[in-house]
């Protein structure tokens, strides 16, 4: 009878969780998983209940049993591999992945043998016993040993929460934990003698029901000088130890009684009572505020200083360390802070770009506040460029208007300077101790002020890197203002080029169709450049197309227009963007003709060995090897008086975007040589 209604309860509760996280659901792996697993727990209360209550039919029962068994293990595995995590299965670690494919193993096992080898049972009815054969032996080893495995994983998902998510998911993780649990003593007791117990099914519904109790809650209600030279964290977790070994011991005590009660009602009274109590104790000791007071109680009876400064800092240095964004840094100086001092809230205020005025850039339980503290208000004034730690009750008694309302409605107790030589960059606010009437003095107020250097220097590293991020991108942007001021100044050069042919060709008709297609050209090209103006912040992508490199350098040697350039060679295609190749060659020839001098042409030849060239030759005043080696290509350097120094620079660029390269030789007094080489076209 007690079975009966146990199990039914296990079932209605864990069809209400269901529910429960149907409506409230979010990751969509992790929560098929946990439904799963839930669901697969109910199906196999179902079956051994219809077992039980059918001996009949034990054997057609407990083959469904042993499916839901198999499928209850794999998604109980896979719920506490992925919980919290990211990136799901795709980087969950190798080893995991084995013992999931070896979970996904176990329902086809348990379908593969007929239950009359998995089982036997002499007396069914009277004992409710069920023997091992050597097939379930080897099969509840397996799934033994992969229950230890979930549960390790949620102890570790549990022990690297941080506060506030803890907070949130602790009752789901201890209930899901707890169920893990009873499972693993239900079946190593099996192990154990060789025989399943059906008379303790009746604490695994139990434990099925508070699973679904503690989960449902979990997602409805909380989607928010010393005496002994011990370590204090040691000796916190020895508490933890002695106070679960006194849980062990009751236990045991009460098994030495059960000798003393004849049925198996008030064996699984007992049981029942243990198991509520053990997972009480271990709610009541993942609590903040019973760790504090346990913290206090030992400062005060085995301590001199009630810090391990050293554990302090590193956990504090860890935790600002491991800040992926700006945003995740503030709230990691809040949360060290109130984790370090035992608050229950806090806030980081800043200072604005308008001085005088801070706001809140970062709060932990309680409300973002819209309040800004003003220079003129009290708690500001209260610092006066020094590192003291303000009490607000004690020191602040006279705050009026909305500074008093916000500090009293937060139970703000502590304010702590954030300082910049004497200039204040902000302060952190801290509220509720988590310890109601422990007291506070020198020790910690010297250790709030040491944490508070320590995020003083991570604050300006943050803002010396979000001006550096400024100035890189207003370099960018004036690295592409320069780029096109050197663009207009090549078509500006052109046009007097051409401008200076016009008054000697005029009348000529040849010049005239030439002179009409080079102005056509050139008007081409500049409504490019202000379209590419337009898309300044999109990524430009070259339009690679084949080109004949010699047909576009006799193109190009048309927009110079002067007579001086001659281009030879024969036609040879290349895999470019014909724009920005132009590009690079009209930057080349206007180069040559205005170091070469004056009646000395330019000449561009066009050839291909191993891959296709351009070769712009000039007998100008050419460079010197030093210039070569150290100042050619870099911007802004340049041997023109009236250069910019961001051509050569700008060729290169396109060049090497193209996947090819410029060569160069040169000697004062008796020119250059730029040979431009790129790829060819796929065949």
């Amino acid at each position: 009878m007690l079975q009966t209604i146990l199990t039914s309860i296990a079932i209605f509760c864990t069809c209400a969780c269901f529910v429960a996280l149907y409506l409230k659901r979010d990751e969509r792996l992790p929560f098929i998983a946990l439904t799963a697993a839930l669901a697969a727990s109910g199906a196999l209360e179902l079956f051994d209940l219809l077992a039980i209550m059918k001996p009949a039919d034990l054997l057609f029962w407990k083959k469904f049993s042993l499916g839901a068994e198999g499928l209850l293990i794999f998604c109980w595995l896979l719920f506490s591999s992925i919980y919290a995590r990211r990136e799901g299965l795709r980087k969950l670690p190798l080893h995991q992945k084995g013992y999931l494919v070896i979970a996904a193993l176990l329902p086809v096992a348990a379908i593969s043998f007929p239950a009359s080898q998995y089982f036997y049972s002499p007396d069914f009815e009277r004992e409710r016993m069920l023997f091992l054969g050597n097939i379930s032996f080897a099969f509840y080893i397996v799934l033994l040993i992969l229950l230890v495995i979930a549960l390790i994983n949620l102890e570790s998902v549990l022990r690297n929460m941080s506060r506030e998510v803890r907070w949130q998911r602790k009752f789901e993780i201890i209930g899901a934990g707890a169920l893990l649990a009873v499972l693993i003593f239900y079946y190593s007791q099996g192990l154990l003698f060789r025989s399943i117990n059906m008379n303790l099914i009746a604490l695994r519904s139990l434990a099925l029901i508070t699973a679904a109790v503690m989960i449902a809650y979990s997602r409805i209600w909380r989607t928010l000088e010393t005496k002994a030279y011990v370590s204090q964290q040691i000796a916190y977790r020895s508490v933890v130890l002695f106070a679960v070994g006194l849980y062990l011991v009751g236990l045991g005590l009460l098994g030495e009684g059960m000798r003393y009660f004849g049925d198996s009602f008030q064996r699984t009274l007992l049981m029942g009572i243990g198991f509520i109590a053990g997972v009480g104790l271990l709610a009541v000791l993942l609590s903040e505020s019973v760790k504090r007071k346990i913290r206090v109680f030992l400062h005060k009876n085995f301590y001199r200083q009630k810090y391990d400064y050293r554990t302090q800092w590193l956990q504090f240095t860890d935790r600002i360390a491991s800040a992926r964004s700006s945003d995740d840094l503030l709230s990691a100086l809040v949360l060290g802070f109130c984790e370090t001092f035992g608050m229950g809230c806090g806030a980081l205020f800043l200072t604005e770009r308008v001085p005088g005025k801070y706001y809140a850039a970062a709060v932990l339980e309680m409300e973002q506040s819209p309040f800004l503290f003003l220079s003129e208000h009290l708690l500001p004034q209260q610092f006066g460029g020094r590192d003291w730690v303000v009490r607000i009750p004690e020191e602040l008694p006279d705050a009026t208007g909305e500074e008093a309302e916000f500090l009293s409605g937060q139970a703000i107790l502590f304010a702590v300077p954030l300082l910049r030589g004497e200039h204040l960059e902000g302060f952190i606010l801290l509220g509720r101790p988590l310890s109601i009437g422990e007291s506070y003095h020198y020790e910690d107020f010297d250790l709030m002020k040491t944490l508070a250097r320590q995020a003083s220097s991570a604050l300006l590293n943050l803002r010396l890197s979000d001006e550096l991020s400024l100035a890189r991108e207003m370099e960018a942007v004036g690295k592409v203002s320069a780029f096109v001021l050197h663009d207009l100044k090549n078509l500006a050069s052109a046009l007097a080029l051409m401008v200076d042919n016009a008054r000697e060709h005029m009348d000529n008709p040849e010049f005239q169709e030439d002179m009409l297609q080079s102005l056509e050209s050139t008007v081409t090209r500049m409504k490019a450049l202000i379209a590419r103006l337009k898309k300044i912040g999109e990524k430009h992508s070259l339009r690679r197309e084949p080109t004949d490199l010699r047909e576009l350098s006799e193109r190009v040697m048309n927009q110079v227009g002067n007579g001086l350039v001659t281009v030879a060679g024969t036609p040879v295609v290349a895999d470019v963007d014909r724009e920005e190749i132009e590009k690079v060659l009209l930057n080349l020839l206007l180069n040559a003709l205005e170091s070469s001098v004056a009646k000395k042409g330019v000449s561009v030849e066009v050839g291909c060995d191993s891959t296709p060239w351009i070769r712009v030759i000039d007998q100008g005043c050419g460079m010197s090897e030093e210039f070569l080696r150290t100042r050619l290509f870099k911007p802004f350097s340049t041997t023109k008086e009236k250069g910019l120094g961001i051509g050569l620079y700008q060729c290169r660029q396109i060049v090497e975007a193209h996947g090819g390269r410029i060569e160069v030789q040169s000697e004062a007094g008796k020119g250059s040589v730029f040979t431009v080489r790129v790829k060819a076209v796929e065949q």
